[in-house]
């Protein structure tokens, strides 16, 4: 009778056992939902040329992700949820830097502090290295680059890379093997773009990019060896930096002896016969064709040219320059008068300073035109309709961390985009381009990175700066508190 007894027991915890699995009782510590209620969702979908805002909307946060969005009076509100009341308010997704910088926790705090919660980060010469350990920082998505030797590449110090990657007195092309271990590594460190560089050459590239698609990962283009048309039409994700792309015009004669020659003379003869060409000419309308229909994008980084065309201001005087140190950036303004300082060279130190100063603004009148006419040459380009993806290149020209993301937004739409397909720039865009379908939307599913502001962005672009309450994964971000430099 009593093994009968000890027998029945144990049936009974096994079944209670059982029944505390299938139903878990929730931890004390897990966090209610919280709430968006009442504002108007900003639609940037199909390259910001949807305008079907959601108003009265309500978008239901749990775990970091957005579970539920869409009209109040079709969506229950949970009762223990925590609401943040978005009425006359307007809600976008956070903003994506493309291509940047982030070499301290100053720029890590601009970044997050002007709305931007996902960055793609690049080390190198002028950018420095990627500070990992700031916190809070915006999530990161690394760049690496591949297919070259590289000194400043995410791989040096593991493995047998260091030695591998060492430039040398320039950068040499590594062979498909080299090239195929090496991506695959870069892959493991959770790489997420490759960037395809000056020696990169035309089957190499064409191998790159097939690999790179297998693999899940986006590909840059900042080519000279290679044909522009040639990494277009393999697929190319994206066209990085005005300045750059333009000589995907040049003819076949001064295209070939870049391969051998991509860093002198026959590179600086490339780019000014592509600079020099009118920016009217049949050349520049097809080849903004080639790109749209070709479905690369442009992530022409305008703001590294911002300071040197007209209409500019002092970027020194944005409430979070205040915690940026110039010593991190390369080529910084000058914070006193907003303007660049072209270096002269060391033997002019021994000249009066009144030639000096008319050597310096003769160097700066030179770079003022050679703006302009890159910035002519892309209004006709932008005729042709090519995507656009937002990135600042910041912090090098005169660019800074957070604030320049914001002025190329302003120069998108001084190019001819709306401020709605300028906001999609910066954000849906890269779900569309690239497949990160985690971020770039307010929809179930998504990440909740979500700016809360107080005016319509798709009425005047500034409106994006206007924050009244920013989520990062979910959780409300401190801004002020990140005006406060940490020691």
């Amino acid at each position: 009778m009593q093994s009968f007894r000890n027998l029945l027991a144990l049936i009974v915890l096994l079944a209670a056992g059982t029944a505390l699995a299938q139903n878990p009782t929730p931890p004390a510590s897990a966090k209610p939902p919280l709430v968006l209620l009442g504002g108007t969702i900003v639609n940037v979908s199909d390259w910001g040329r949807s305008a079907l805002d959601q108003q009265n909307s309500i978008v239901i946060i749990e775990n970091g992700k957005i579970t539920q969005a869409g009209s109040r009076f079709l969506i229950e509100t949970p009762p223990d949820a925590q609401i943040i009341d978005c009425t006359g308010k307007f809600l976008v997704p956070g903003l994506v830097d493309g291509f940047t910088g982030m070499n301290s926790q100053a720029q890590a705090s601009a970044d997050l502090y002007m709305g931007i919660t996902t960055i793609v980060a690049s080390s190198d010469n002028h950018r420095g290295r990627i500070d990992f350990s700031a916190n809070p920082k915006p999530h990161l998505y690394l760049l690496d680059s591949v297919g070259t030797t590289d000194n400043w590449s995410l791989l040096n110090g593991h493995d047998d890379w260091s030695a591998k990657l060492r430039e040398g007195a320039r950068p040499v092309e590594l062979n498909t093997d080299d090239t195929a271990r090496q991506i695959a590594a870069t892959a493991k460190l959770g790489t997420r773009v490759l960037w395809l560089g000056w020696d990169i050459t035309a089957a190499n590239a064409q191998w790159i990019i097939s690999r790179a698609h297998q693999m899940g990962l986006v590909t840059y283009g900042e080519f000279i060896s290679t044909p522009y048309t040639v990494g277009i039409d393999a697929g190319v994700d994206a066209l990085l930096h005005m300045g750059r792309y333009e000589i995907g015009v040049i003819p076949d004669e001064l295209q070939r002896p870049l391969v051998n020659d991509p860093y002198g003379a026959a590179a600086s003869t490339a780019y000014d016969y592509a600079e020099h060409l009118p920016p009217t000419d049949p050349h520049y309308r097809n080849y903004g064709h080639f790109i749209s229909v070709h479905h690369a994008a442009l992530m022409p980084t305008f703001s590294q040219y911002y300071l040197s065309l007209p209409g500019h201001r002092n970027l020194w005087k944005e409430p979070v320059a205040s915690i940026l140190n110039s010593a991190n950036m390369y080529m910084p303004s000058d914070p006193a008068t907003g303007e660049l300082n072209y270096p002269l060279a060391p033997w002019t130190r021994h000249l009066p300073a009144i030639a000096t100063r008319y050597m310096q603004e003769g160097q700066r009148k030179k770079a003022d035109q050679a703006a302009l006419r890159l910035w002519r040459i892309n209004q006709t380009i932008a005729g042709a309709s090519p995507h656009y993806l937002a990135a600042s290149g910041a912090a090098t020209m005169g660019t800074m961390p957070g604030i320049s993301l914001h002025t190329e937004l302003e120069m998108l739409v001084r190019i001819g985009l709306s401020p709605r397909e300028a906001l999609a720039a910066a954000t849906n865009n890269y779900a569309i381009q690239f497949g990160w379908n985690e971020l770039g939307q307010i929809s179930a599913g998504r990440r909740a990175d979500i700016l809360v502001l107080d005016a319509d962005p798709t009425a005047n672009i500034w409106n994006v700066r206007r924050i009244s309450t920013m989520l990062l994964e979910g959780n409300v971000v401190d801004r002020d508190a990140l005006l406060k430099p940490r020691k």
